[in-house]
C-alpha cells in the first residue's frame, strides 16, 4: 500500500471517507486517509488526532442540538447543531484573518501574518506534531467553507497532516455520535508555522499577470448574483467579477444531506467544471469577496480533484476593488 504524505491523491469522496489506510496499516499512524474524513472515521480515531471546531457562534458550544419529532413515525430529525465533540479546541472564525493595510488602504478579513496566525492557534490550544481534523457545523456552504479556509491557512503555513470532516458537526450528529456541552478547558498550545507555501497563494500582482497573459484561469466561488453584480458584499467597492472568470458558485460547491452540507467527489466536480467551461488541466486562481468561499473552490480543485497548480487569491474582490482595479458586471 502506498502512503500519503504532504500531497493528496485525487480520490472520489467515497474512497477518501473509507479510512482504510489507518485501520489496516499501523505503520501509517501519523497519516490521515485524505483531506476529507467522515464523522464515523473521526469517531474511530479520536485518540490519534486533535480536533479543531471552527465557527462564528461560540454560544453553540454550550447549547444542546435541536431536533423535531415526526408525530407519525416518532423519528427524530436534526434541525440545528449544538454542543461540540469532546476535547475539541475551538477557533472563532473571525480571528483567523486580520485587518491589514495594503497600498495605504485598510482592508478587513485579510490573510494573517505568520505570527498572528500562530498566536490564534496556540491560544486555542492547538499542538504541533499531531494530525489536525477540522470540524464546522456545515449547516450551510458558508459554514462548510469556514473549515476549508482554516485548512488553507494551516497548509499555507506548513501543516501537512490536516483534514476536514465532510458534513461537519451536523454529519456527526446525524450519525448518532455524542457531543458535550461542557465548557472547553483553557489550554495553551505550541503549534508553529514551518513554511509559507506561496505556490498556493495568489497575490494581486499574480492576478494582474494572469489577466494579461492568460497563464491562469479565474474561478469565482461566490453566489451567482454577486458574480453578475446584481448584488455585492459590503466589503467590496464594486459589484461584478474578474474579466474572463468562470463561475463555480456556492450553489455548486456542496450537496445537502439533511441539514449537513457535504463535498462531492472528483467525478462530480469534473462534470461541473466541464459544464462551466473550466479547464481542469489549466492553472487556476479561485477568488470570492474575502477568500472565504474561494477556499471551498480552491479545496475542490487542489485537494479533491488533485490539481497541483491551483491557487487562492486570499485578498479577493475585497483587495482587488478597494485598490481601484476594474471588474466586469451588468450594464448600469
Amino acid at each position: 500500500m502506498t502512503s500519503i504524505h504532504s500531497m493528496w491523491r485525487p480520490l472520489a469522496v467515497g474512497a477518501v471517507l473509507a479510512g482504510a489506510i489507518w485501520s489496516s496499516a499501523p505503520a501509517f499512524a501519523q497519516t490521515l486517509p485524505g483531506p476529507l474524513v467522515s464523522a464515523q472515521w473521526l469517531a474511530a480515531n479520536l485518540d490519534k488526532v486533535q480536533v479543531i471546531d471552527v465557527g462564528d457562534d461560540k454560544d453553540r458550544l454550550a447549547a444542546q442540538p435541536k431536533y423535531v419529532v415526526d408525530k407519525k413515525t416518532g423519528a427524530k430529525k436534526l434541525v440545528e447543531a449544538g454542543g461540540h465533540i469532546a476535547n475539541a479546541r475551538y477557533v472563532e472564525f473571525s480571528t483567523i484573518r486580520e485587518e491589514r493595510t495594503v497600498a495605504g488602504v485598510k482592508l478587513k478579513s485579510m490573510m494573517p501574518t505568520k505570527e498572528a496566525f500562530e498566536k490564534v492557534m496556540d491560544a486555542a490550544g492547538v499542538d504541533k506534531g499531531k494530525p489536525i481534523v477540522i470540524v464546522s457545523p456545515a449547516d450551510n456552504v458558508s459554514s462548510l467553507d469556514m473549515a476549508t479556509r482554516l485548512y488553507f491557512q494551516l497548509k499555507y503555513f506548513g501543516a501537512d497532516q490536516i483534514a476536514v470532516v465532510n458534513g461537519g458537526l451536523n454529519a456527526w450528529l446525524l450519525a448518532g455520535l455524542p457531543v458535550t456541552t461542557d465548557p472547553i478547558a483553557a489550554k495553551q498550545g505550541d503549534w508553529k508555522a514551518t513554511a509559507e507555501r506561496k505556490e498556493i497563494l495568489a497575490t494581486t500582482d499574480d492576478v494582474k499577470a494572469a489577466m494579461k497573459d492568460g497563464s491562469a484561469q479565474f474561478i469565482d466561488g461566490r453566489p451567482t448574483a454577486q458574480y453578475f453584480g446584481i448584488s455585492k458584499s459590503p466589503v467590496v467597492r464594486a459589484g461584478g467579477h474578474l474579466e474572463g472568470a468562470k463561475m463555480l458558485p456556492t450553489e455548486a460547491i456542496a450537496t445537502s444531506v439533511g441539514p449537513s452540507h457535504q463535498f462531492m467527489g472528483a467525478k462530480q466536480y469534473t462534470a461541473i467544471y466541464k459544464t462551466q467551461g473550466i479547464d481542469a488541466s489549466k492553472p487556476s486562481i479561485a477568488y470570492c469577496n474575502t477568500g472565504h468561499f474561494a477556499s471551498g473552490a480552491w479545496f475542490v480543485a487542489s485537494e479533491i480533484m488533485g490539481q497541483k497548480n491551483a491557487k487562492m487569491y486570499a485578498g479577493s474582490m475585497n483587495e482587488w476593488t478597494n485598490l481601484g482595479n476594474p471588474v466586469v458586471g451588468l450594464p448600469q
